[in-house]
Order: structure tokens, then sequence, then C-alpha cells
């Protein structure tokens, strides 16, 4: 008896933007529609940090990612399986993701506070996860040797390996594992990391095949091939006809593909849409696709214009709990003394529960007084204030006023800050 059939999992473009690129879609999984443009909060320990599932929904998340490598190491997949699968576990009704584990795998491996930098200005060489071969861990052409940074106990991730976790993790949508690299990597180096990561993605392509025939009565979980090639625009074309000329090799399924794509490896920041579109122009429009480590509001419109779909990322909720609110004026520190004696919401007119109920004043007492209950409210208005703008970047593409939108929205948002300070959030974390 076959497993799960793709056709669980489908993609629809609705809307064009006038460039051919940018898109607005209904994303199709076994647990519920996705509308995109969408961001999807980053719950990596099957738990989005100070925030419950019931508050997401609140919040009107669409969809949850977690990650594979953290889950692999604790509680293990076996026992989410065993539960009933990712969403069941962490009590999220909605559509899931989870991350490959390649990112973790490295960043995680070299030191805990390394990052993929997408702006290298003033950083140096140690400050960027090198390649190859790093402290505690080791790549080679069939997987990666690792340390957790739980107990330094060492472990091995191969493409079969993902495959198996994620499987068992039981995600609607899961990715390929891919190698992560820098924009301080040599060109030589991505060309290798490039041809490696293609030869991992056919790997994961046989392995999902084979493990979704043997997983009978389970819901069909999708597969997304990663695109890397940092910076480099033949590398990026190069690596996305490769993923989209990928089949299965296993008998039977020899013309099954991947279901969608992650963009993800090094992207400068200021040539992020560039990037993105080259990656939009090669791959197939009836297939979505996934831009991975994003929230700024410049880079989500970059991203929807140049033809991504969905997008994920920590730091709504990790600025969040160092008290930094973002709103439509900008990002303001909420424990400034002027925040002291304002018994107005964090942003007026916001609709999230933290706004409907408290004021700048009284989360200024929570993080001062190192209140627990202060991480939380921040963490639900920030995540709110992130959804409802691809929310809101989706509607203006539908009704034709991205552009307007765009100007409008970002000249408020930057105004008065210096270019620095747009490019403060310059590293992006998958964790």
């Amino acid at each position: 008896m076959p497993g799960a059939s793709p056709s669980e999992f489908s993609f629809r473009v609705d809307h064009e933007l006038p460039n051919g690129l940018g898109r607005t879609g209904i994303l199709a999984t076994p647990h519920g529609t996705i509308e995109t443009p969408a961001f999807v909060v980053v719950g990596t320990k099957a738990a989005v940090k100070a925030m419950l599932p019931e508050q997401v929904r609140q919040a009107q998340g669409q969809a949850v990612l977690a990650n594979a490598f953290h889950l692999y190491l604790q509680p293990g997949p076996d026992l989410v399986d065993a539960a009933g699968g990712l969403g069941r576990f962490m009590n999220w009704p909605g559509p899931t993701f989870t991350d490959s584990g390649g990112f973790q795998v490295m960043s995680l491996g070299v030191g805990f506070k390394k990052v993929l930098a997408m702006d290298v200005t003033g950083l140096q060489d140690d400050d960027i996860i090198a390649p190859g071969t790093t402290r505690n861990a080791r790549v080679d052409d069939d997987g990666v040797t690792f340390k957790s940074p739980l107990d330094g106990s060492k472990h091995r991730f191969t493409p079969e390996v993902s495959m198996s976790v994620q499987h068992r993790l039981g995600a609607d949508i899961m990715f390929a594992f891919d190698e992560l690299t820098t924009l301080m990597n040599t060109r030589s180096y991505q060309e290798e990391s490039v041809a490696r990561t293609q030869r991992w993605a056919l790997r994961c392509l046989d392995e999902h095949v084979r493990l979704t025939d043997e997983r009978v009565g389970k819901p069909y979980q999708a597969l997304f091939g990663v695109v890397q090639g940092a910076q480099f625009e033949d590398l990026r074309r190069l690596a996305c006809r490769g993923l989209v000329a990928a089949r299965a090799g296993v008998s039977g399924h020899e013309d099954q593909g991947f279901d969608g794509y992650g963009i993800g490896g090094a992207i400068e920041k200021r040539r992020l849409g560039e990037i993105v579109s080259w990656c939009a122009s090669e791959l197939p429009r009836d297939k979505p696709r996934h831009l991975l480590g994003i929230s700024e509001p410049d880079d989500l419109f970059a991203a929807c214009a140049a033809g991504a779909d969905t997008f994920d990322c920590v730091n709504p909720s990790r600025v969040a709990r160092n008290a930094a609110i973002y709103t439509a004026d900008g990002r303001f520190n909420v424990t400034t003394a002027a925040n002291r004696w304002a018994f107005t919401p964090l942003e007026e007119g916001c609709d999230c529960y933290t706004c409907q109920h408290y004021t700048r004043a009284y989360l200024h007492h929570l993080f001062r007084a190192k209140e627990i209950a202060a991480k939380m409210l921040a963490t639900i208005h920030n995540e709110r204030f992130t959804i409802r703008l691809v929310d809101d970047i989706r509607h203006a593409m539908r009704q034709g006023d991205f552009e307007a939108f765009r100007t409008e929205f970002l000249g408020r948002f930057y105004a008065g800050r210096p270019e620095q300070a747009r490019r403060e959030a310059a590293g992006t974390d998958r964790s």
C-alpha cells in the first residue's frame, strides 16, 4: 500500500506584479492553507519563545517553523512522532515547517555567537563562520560531523538522517539538507558547496520518496530543495536549474521532483531583492518559494517584489526579549526614560493583545523589574507587527497598490534614520 500522495499539497498563483516576479497565492497543506506572501513564525524547539501557540493564532499567524537540529537533540524525533507529530505535540493546529538543520549544524557547531552575516562591513574573518571545517563541525561529501551544543557529544547529519528526522517530526513542509556558506567564502568554495548541496538534494529526494511510501497513513509532507550560491548570479541560477531538473531515482517515482524551493545561504542585504529575483526567474511559477531568515521591513518588501512567497525569522521575538519594539514609525526601546510615564499603547492603532490591554509605562516597568511577562507582551506585539505587515503587503499587491504602499511605509518607518540604522539587523539567524 503506497504512502501519502503529493496531491495533498498544492500551490496556485492568483495575482502577479507587473514585473512578473512578485505574486500572491494560496498554499494548501494537509493542516490548512496559507495565503501568500506570508510570514512564518519561528518556534525553533516546538515553541515560540515567550509566546503560546494560542497567542500565535490570535496574532493571526498562519504557520509555524521548527528546527530539525534542535528537536533531534532534544527531545528527539521519536518522541515527537509518538506524540502525533510537531503540530499535535505543540498544540498548533495549522501548517508547520521544519528547517533541515543544515544551518544549525554548522553555525552552532562553530561557536555560539556567530551569525550568517548579510553585511560583512566591519566584521573580521573570526566573526564569520569558516568554510568546510570548524572547531566543532566538519563537512565532507557524505555529510557533517558535529558536536552537540548541549553536552558536547558527537553526532552526524547526512541527507538521509535529516530526512529521517524531519519525517518523524511530521511537518507539512520540510527542507532538503544543505551546506551553510557565508559571504566570506571564496568563489571556488562556493562552487564546491553548490555542487555538494545539489548531490545532497538528490539524496534527500530519494530518501523522502522512500520514507513517504513507508509511512502509510501519515499526511503528505512536502519537500523543498534549497538554493545556495551566495552573491554569485551564475551559481544561484545553476543551483536553481539543478534543483528544478532533479527527479527521484526510486522506481515508480521517476517523475517526482521537489514540491517547492527554499532560498538560503548568504545573501548580502543590499542585494537581497536582486538575488531573490535571479532565483524566482529560474524556478517554476507553479511552485512555492520560501526565503529563509528575513523579517526587517525593507527586506520583506524587497523579497515580495522579487517573487518570494513565505519567510521566517527569529528576529521579531529575539529583539522583543531585549525590549526593542517595532512600530510603523520605526523601532524603539521601551526601557528608555521617555516611556516611564507613557500611558499609551506600544503603537497607536495596533490590534495586538498587548496594545489593546497594556501601556508603554507598564512594559517599561516589567522590563526594569525583570518580569517574565515583559518578554511575552513585547513578543506578542512584534510578531503581530511582522505578520500584519506581510498581510498588508499581500493586500496591496492584490489591489495594485504595492509600490505606493512600499514607498509610504518605508518612508515613514525609516524617517530620520541614517543608512546605518537600516542595516542594524545585518545578521540573519535560522536558529
